[in-house]
Order: C-alpha cells, then structure tokens, then sequence
C-alpha cells in the first residue's frame, strides 16, 4: 500500500445522495479476488451505455475529471452491502479520497484497511465542494485538514490507528509485522 500524507488534487463531483456500494462496483464484478483492473468497471452502470460505449454524460467519463484523485458525493456514500470491492475499484481508478458529509460505517472501515481516505465534513464545506467541481483542494491527513481554494480550511475526523497506517502505507497486517520483535520478545518472556 502507497503512503497517503498528502493530496492535493482537483475534484470530481456526483452530487447524489446515498451512492451504494452496487453502484460503485455492481455485483457482476465481484468474481474477482484482485483489485487490478477494477477501476475500469467503477460505476459501471452509470459510465457506460447498455451497448458498452461510454456515456457521455457521466462525469467520470469527461475530460475535466482525468487524473482526479479526490471524489465529492452526497450524503451517506459507501451504504448498502458490505463489499471490499468498492474501495478497491475507487483505487484502481485513481481516487485517493473520498469526501461527503456522512461515509456508511462499514465503507468507511474497508476503504481505511484499503489505503482510501473517507472524509467527512460539515454541510457548508460539502455545499461549497458539491457546487464547486474541478476545485484543486489540499488534503493534509497528517494535520486532519482539508484547505479549499478560498484558503477557507477544516479538520476533518479519523481514527489514530487507521491515520498511522495510512500515513506510512501499513495495512493491519504490515503493522503486526512491524511489531514482530516486540511480540517475540513478550513470548520468551512467559516461556514456561
């Protein structure tokens, strides 16, 4: 996993509310057990045509959100089942951040373990944002700030466990290993 410090990145925007997981990454997709090559079927149904041409009027399909690397949604992104598969497909495409006021619990949880930042933030920072798409942002995840353009910044909340993983590019597994001498030496120690 890529170290996350910090991004800095224009915006995309789908300004809809309660964006499941099925439509992140529809369920046909979920066959696979590799994240490579997700990107490409990331919103599917709303990216391509029932003929498989892509659909025009698809904000990831427009010039304006090539190498994009923050997404701004509507309220309760991520909800519906629980599939890791979502994160994953955002990742492939080149999302490194995911903005909304509110971020389902589990969603949250998977994209975290991922190396996917999910930031909540107030109404009026999500109004501004969702008003505003190609906005170049800053997200600093060492700080928890988030600044707009308007030089107008804010703190946004996450877990100390998940920010230090992130931050040096650790899933939990790789901080156990880091741990690794550390565990040994706790065993010896009660070695009967």
């Amino acid at each position: 996993m890529e170290p996350l410090k910090q991004v800095h990145s224009k915006t995309v925007v789908i300004d809809s509310s309660n964006i499941d997981t099925d439509q992140i990454i529809p369920a046909r997709f979920l066959t696979t057990t590799t994240k490579e090559g997700l990107g490409r079927q990331l919103f599917a149904d709303w990216r391509y045509r029932a003929d498989g041409a892509e659909n025009p009027e698809f904000v990831l399909n427009q010039a304006s959100a090539k190498g994009c690397q923050i997404l701004v949604a509507g309220r309760n992104f991520g909800c519906g089942s629980s599939r890791e598969h979502a994160p994953w497909a955002l990742l492939d495409y080149g999302i490194r951040a995911v903005i909304s006021t509110e971020i389902a619990d589990i969603f949250r949880s998977n994209s975290l373990k991922n190396g996917l930042l999910p930031i909540t933030v107030d109404e009026s920072t999500a109004e501004w944002l969702l008003h505003h798409p190609g906005a170049e942002v800053d997200i600093d995840l060492a700080n928890m700030r988030l600044t707009l353009p308007t030089g107008v910044s804010v703190t946004f909340p996450i877990e100390a466990f998940a920010r230090h993983c992130l931050l040096n590019g650790i899933d939990e597994l790789g901080y156990l290993r880091s741990k690794l001498s550390d565990i040994e030496r706790y065993e010896r120690a009660r070695e009967y």
